[in-house]
């Protein structure tokens, strides 16, 4: 099964594999965005930081950015990481938008298409997001997203300079299925 993201779009926002010519957009959007990242994530704030994202693509890493469709501003990003294949069929989720887009829906339905992605393309069974408890948009996009907190794990990922405490949310392709038959029933 392949990693390669086919472009995918609701007709508002499109999610796809970031491209090396994104560089200059895309970190020009981090670095506008910095307050509102800091301090939950760390994403590239350079271009050969950037550039080294892409390059990682591969199997177990499905970096994408999440595009307006009509004015092709970026809006945020999602990576799948860790994807693992055989028994498991497995990825974790991470995901943060830029400002000022923040807080418009747009996250929204960018995660619908990621976990289309996930469970129909890439055929996983299930999704992990990792949110630090003060995150409360955050781990309210999993929630409404239909993700389930499963737990929290004390000093789980180094970020911004410290290890950050995080509560485990997921999804199982099951969930998927059921919500994407009532929405479209």
């Amino acid at each position: 099964m392949t990693a390669e993201l086919a472009v995918r779009t609701d007709g508002v926002v499109r999610l796809r594999r970031p491209r090396l010519d994104d560089a200059a957009a895309f970190t020009t959007a981090v670095l506008r965005s910095v307050d509102h990242l800091e301090p939950w994530v760390s994403p590239p704030r350079d271009e050969a930081a950037f550039h080294h994202m892409v390059a990682r693509l591969g199997p177990s890493y499905v970096p994408s950015v999440l595009e307006h469709v009509e004015s092709t501003q970026l809006l945020g990003a999602f990576n799948l990481s860790e994807v693992v294949r055989g028994n498991f069929l497995s990825a974790y989720l991470g995901y943060y938008a830029f400002k000022p887009h923040a807080g418009r829906g747009f996250m929204a339905r960018g995660m619908r298409l990621l976990l289309a992605f996930a469970f129909d393309d890439l055929a996983l069974h299930r999704v992990e997001a990792n949110v630090q408890p003060a995150n409360e948009r955050s781990a309210a996009l999993a929630r409404a997203a239909g993700f389930e907190r499963e737990g929290f794990s004390k000093g789980y990922l180094y970020i911004d300079g410290a290890w950050r405490d995080h509560e485990r949310w997921a999804m199982v392709r099951d969930v998927w299925l059921r919500q994407t038959l009532l929405t479209e029933g």
